[in-house]
């Protein structure tokens, strides 16, 4: 079963920020990390980190994994390319808990009803 943490470990936490900043360089809305999937499998790797990360802006949330290794300059920051079996997503972590917050009192804000529909654990 895949873990999914909100709290960002301590020792991960420059790695992340690097691969946040290196992500959001190429969207058009500013992404916060929400969630890590598993954490210990991160903080155990030796070499560059394989991060998997759900990030969240706008309207959209994405798990996305990147590969971080440190350089001279700070960090090197590419997506990580993971087998087909690992890059699918299981339907309980889309989306994690609390991965959009604030999202729903925008919405209600701007419109006089939302409908929220739910899918097979997807939304």
């Amino acid at each position: 079963m895949t873990t999914v943490s909100e709290t960002i470990p301590d020792a991960l936490r420059p790695e992340v920020e690097a691969a946040l900043s290196w992500f959001n360089r190429s969207q058009d809305v500013p992404f916060e990390v929400t969630g890590i999937l598993e954490p210990e499998r991160a903080l155990s790797s030796a070499g560059p980190r394989a991060l998997r990360l759900v990030l969240c802006g706008g309207d959209r949330c994405e798990q996305r994994s990147f590969r971080v290794s440190g350089s001279t300059a700070g960090y090197d920051v590419a997506f990580l390319d993971e087998p087909a079996s690992e890059a699918a997503v299981p339907a309980e972590l889309d989306p994690p808990p609390g991965p959009l917050r604030g999202w729903l009192d925008r919405t209600l804000a701007r419109h006089r009803f939302t409908v929220l529909v739910f899918y097979r654990g997807f939304w």
